[in-house]
Formats: C-alpha cells, sequence, structure tokens
C-alpha cells in the first residue's frame, strides 16, 4: 500500500494494489476510485487536498492500525 501526496496537482493517491486500473468511478466530488477487471478497488484519489484539509501539514501523516 502506497500513499503519495501530488501538491502541484492538489490530489492525495491511496493505492491499494499495484494491478492496474481499468476503469475509475467518481463516487463523490472529487473522490474518484480505480477498479481493477474483477471490480475489485485498487486505488482511491482525492481531489481538491487543500479545501479538503485545511492547514494539514501532509508531511506529518500518521498512521494508525486498530486491532
Amino acid at each position: 500500500m502506497k500513499l503519495k501526496v501530488d501538491r502541484q496537482a492538489d490530489a492525495l493517491y491511496l493505492t491499494l494494489t499495484e494491478a492496474p486500473s481499468s476503469r475509475s468511478e467518481e463516487v463523490s466530488p472529487g473522490i474518484i476510485v480505480d477498479y481493477d477487471d474483477h471490480d475489485r478497488v485498487v486505488g482511491i484519489e482525492m481531489l481538491y487536498l487543500s479545501k479538503r484539509a485545511p492547514g494539514t501539514e501532509v508531511q506529518r501523516l500518521l498512521f494508525e492500525s486498530i486491532p
């Protein structure tokens, strides 16, 4: 799993698997889900990151695992 923040595009992309995407669907304004050939989610993109999380320091993202 990879998380990529593109400041120039003002977007965040979460890669769940390395499988290629065969289609995309905008499930909410600025939220795009990518699917593989078997309709499994392979990635999620969030556009307009600075508007969704103003003042957030993206270099300080915190990951938490819940048992």
